[in-house]
This record gives structure tokens, C-alpha cells and sequence, in this order.
């Protein structure tokens, strides 16, 4: 027969156990999630040059399209 202190006792060891699961879970959480963001962080910078290097590509070669249209085929 159990006696009325092991009751209260077992279901505190239970929750004890449950708050030590959700305590790694937490920081395991909380990890991949700081994890993420430096890798948002880089991902956006990394896009940011992308869109740079693409609009100098885009400058670059206007002017050489701009001249290649209007010039007069040779047999004019």
C-alpha cells in the first residue's frame, strides 16, 4: 500500500523530470534559432553584394547595347 507522502512525492519527481526535458529543449531551441538568424544575417549580405555586382553588370553593359542600337547598319 502506498503511503500518502509517496503520492506527492513520485508526481514531484515526474514534474522535476518534465521540467529537465523542457529546460534542454528550451536551450536547444533557443540554439538553433541564434543559429538561424547568423545565417539570415550572412544570407542577406551575401544578396545585398549579389544585387550590387548585378547592377553593375546592368550599368556596365547599357551604354554597349545603348550604342549597338542606334548605330547604322554598314549597308547604309
Amino acid at each position: 500500500m502506498n503511503s500518502p507522502g509517496q503520492i506527492p512525492e513520485r508526481r514531484l519527481d515526474e514534474l522535476e523530470t518534465r521540467v529537465a526535458f523542457q529546460d534542454d529543449l528550451i536551450e536547444s531551441l533557443n540554439e538553433t534559432v541564434a543559429r538561424q538568424d547568423r545565417e539570415l544575417v550572412e544570407l542577406s549580405r551575401r544578396v545585398a553584394a549579389l544585387e550590387s555586382k548585378i547592377a553593375d553588370l546592368a550599368e556596365a553593359v547599357a551604354p554597349a547595347v545603348g550604342e549597338a542600337g542606334q548605330e547604322v547598319p554598314p549597308h547604309y
